[in-house]
């Protein structure tokens, strides 16, 4: 059993040492009225989803995604930040109007609502060091390990917004996003996505 163990612990590991951040981020969703609690969790297990995707394609196709290229996902929070800025309505900071126009969104707005995929593109955008970290991490696993880490993820996104609903409702912090919601958003997500493209050294690519 030490084997089970020391696998949910490093499922454990690598989910919260990659979406730390995330918390914010999802404070900031759970403290406007436009977006239900259940938008949220389902947008958030989406966004996941496609991360965990990404990489089990290069776990399975042995396929390692460059680091340089994982962080061009940072150009989409940035897009939605600047959207955000450029709308100026209200309570629609992430809302649908921040979604980009193009086909793929509008083939998704099909089966989800604006807020959930709003949710979902804010947490894929945000899992370039997630895919970087879980393709060598998987491809370290059998495939028993590998469906307990799995599980272990499913289960955290839940217990992630528990908490991040439980701070955004907090009395000395809910005023504080109430109030400056509609300026923390666009600079949270901007700053989002300028430090993913850092982080992964994209300017590598044009170098």
């Amino acid at each position: 059993m030490l084997w089970f163990f020391s696998t949910v612990l490093t499922g454990t590991i690598a989910f919260a040492a990659t979406n730390i951040d995330d918390l914010f981020v999802l404070m900031l969703f759970f403290s406007q009225a436009s977006f239900t609690k259940t938008q949220i969790y389902f947008g958030q297990y989406l966004g996941l989803g496609g991360i965990v995707a990404c990489s089990l394609v290069g776990f399975l196709g042995g396929l390692l995604i460059p680091q340089a290229w994982i962080g061009l996902l940072g150009l989409l929070p940035i897009f939605m930040g600047i959207r955000s800025i450029l709308t100026h309505e209200e309570g629609d900071e992430i809302q649908g109007a921040t979604l980009p126009n193009n086909a793929i969104t509008k083939v998704l707005l099909r089966f989800f609502q604006p807020q959930i995929l709003s949710v979902a593109i804010v947490t894929f955008a945000n899992g370039g060091d997630n895919i970087a970290t879980y393709i060598p991490l998987f491809a370290s696993l059998d495939w028993q390990r590998l469906s307990i880490v799995l599980i272990v993820f499913l289960i955290l996104v839940a217990v992630w917004c528990a908490i991040a609903n439980w701070l955004a409702s907090h009395p000395a912090i809910a005023p504080v996003l109430e109030q400056y919601n509609r300026i923390l958003v666009p600079l949270v997500l901007i700053g989002l996505g300028v430090y993913i493209l850092m982080e992964n050294e994209t300017w590598l690519i044009f170098s």
